[in-house]
C-alpha cells in the first residue's frame, strides 16, 4: 500500500489544497483533495487489465470550486432534499435556504464541498486510509448545534474503497451524509451509462411529487420500469412514460433496502460493464440508496482531459436516508442528540466478469 501526496493549487485566500492518492498492491488507486474530502479518480483494471478511471470529475482545483454536479462529493449535514426548505425537531421549525426551486437540496449553497478539510492519512491492518475532519458550527447552513464530523477512506487490497461517516453534535440536530460520486465502469471518458447494467437489493421504492419531494407513500417496484430485482441496462426502461421517470427525467430515486436488521452492512447494488467487464457491488448500513443518472446533465460539464461529459454520462449510488425525513416522521428517523453519535458505512467494491 502507498500514500502519495502532492499540491493541488491554492484558495483565493492563499489556502493550499493537497491531493492524496491511495494505491494498493494490485495498482488499484483512488485520489482525494482536501476541498471537500472530494474523491477525484478510482483507477481500477478492466478484463483485459487496461486500467480505467470510473470516476467523472475534473483536473484542476477552480473547477472542483464551482463543481456544480456534486462530482465525487460528501454531502451533508442532510444529503438529498428537504421539502419547503424548513426542518421541524421536537416541534421547533429550523429554515433552510430553498437553493432547488422551493426546496433545500444537498443543505446548500453554503456546500461541504467548498470548504478544506483537514486531514490526516495512515497504514492501517485494513489499508490505507484517509481521515478528512471538519467542524460545523452552531447554525451552519441553517441547522442547529456544534457538529464534528469525520469522513474517512480505505483501499483495501481486495480493490474495495471504504467511506466511514461520523458525526456528533451538542444540539439536536440532523445527521444524513452520503458521497455524490458519478460512476461509469467503461471509463470517466466514454459516453453514456444507458448499456450498463444496474441490479438493486430493494422492493420498494419513494414516490416523489414533480418537485422530488416524497409523497410518503411507499411503493411496490413491481410491474414498475422501477424494478431493479433483476440486472437491467440503465437505458432500457428510462423513457419509459412512467410518472416517476417523467418527473426525475429519468432514475432519479430513493429505493429502500431490502434489510434482515437495522443498521446491517449489506448488498445494495451491483453495476456492470459489458463492455470493460468491471464490475461494481455497493455495500451500506444505510436504510436507502438514490439512483440518479445523471438527468440533468446536458453536456456542458468539461471534465478530466477535457472530456464533455453527455447527458447520462454516469450514475450515483448515493447511500442515505430517505429523502425529507425531518418532515416525514413514519420515514426512519435522521435527528441525531446530544451523547449519540451517528455512524454509516458504504462500501464500493470493484472486480472483473
Amino acid at each position: 500500500m502507498a500514500i502519495e501526496k502532492n499540491s493541488f493549487g491554492k484558495m483565493p485566500d492563499g489556502t493550499e489544497v493537497y491531493k492524496y492518492t491511495l494505491t494498493n498492491k494490485n495498482g488499484v488507486s483512488a485520489s482525494f483533495i482536501t476541498l471537500g474530502g472530494v474523491w477525484v479518480s478510482m483507477v481500477v483494471p478492466d478484463k483485459d487489465g487496461i486500467m480505467a478511471d470510473v470516476v467523472l470529475g475534473y483536473d484542476d482545483l477552480d473547477s472542483y470550486r464551482r463543481n456544480p454536479a456534486h462530482f465525487g462529493a460528501p454531502i451533508g449535514r442532510n444529503a438529498n432534499r428537504i421539502g419547503g426548505a424548513v426542518i421541524t425537531i421536537d416541534g421547533k421549525d429550523y429554515k433552510l435556504e430553498a437553493n432547488n426551486g422551493p426546496n433545500n437540496l444537498h443543505s446548500g449553497p453554503d456546500l461541504y464541498h467548498d470548504r478544506v478539510w483537514d486531514c490526516a492519512a495512515l497504514e492501517t491492518e485494513a489499508g490505507s486510509r484517509l481521515d478528512f475532519y471538519l467542524e460545523s458550527p452552531d447554525g451552519d447552513q441553517g441547522y442547529p448545534g456544534n457538529a464534528r464530523i469525520t469522513v474517512s477512506y480505505t483501499l483495501t487490497d481486495e480493490d474495495s474503497l471504504v467511506l466511514d461517516y461520523h458525526m456528533v453534535c451538542d444540539k439536536d440536530t440532523v445527521a444524513n451524509f452520503t458521497n455524490h460520486s458519478y460512476f461509469n465502469l467503461a471509463g470517466h471518458d466514454s459516453g453514456d451509462v444507458m448499456k450498463q447494467e444496474v441490479w438493486l437489493n430493494a422492493s420498494r421504492y419513494t414516490p416523489a411529487d414533480e418537485v422530488s419531494i416524497p409523497t410518503g407513500e411507499i411503493l411496490k417496484v413491481e410491474g414498475t420500469p422501477m424494478d431493479f430485482r433483476t440486472p437491467h441496462e440503465v437505458g432500457e426502461r428510462i423513457d419509459e412514460d412512467f410518472e416517476a421517470l417523467n418527473f426525475g427525467k429519468g432514475y432519479d430515486h430513493t429505493y429502500i433496502l431490502n434489510k434482515k436488521e437495522e443498521n446491517e452492512l449489506s448488498l445494495c447494488a451491483r453495476c456492470t460493464s459489458p463492455k470493460t467487464g468491471i464490475v461494481m457491488e455497493c455495500y451500506t448500513t444505510q436504510p436507502g440508496v438514490q439512483l440518479y443518472t445523471g438527468n440533468w446533465m446536458t453536456g456542458n460539464f468539461v471534465g478530466k482531459n477535457g472530456q464533455r461529459y453527455p447527458a447520462r454520462a454516469a450514475l450515483c449510488l448515493e447511500t442515505q436516508h430517505y429523502p425529507d425525513s425531518p418532515n416525514k416522521p413514519e420515514y426512519p428517523s435522521t435527528v441525531l442528540r446530544p451523547g449519540e453519535t451517528f455512524q454509516s458505512k458504504t462500501i464500493y467494491k470493484f472486480s472483473v466478469e
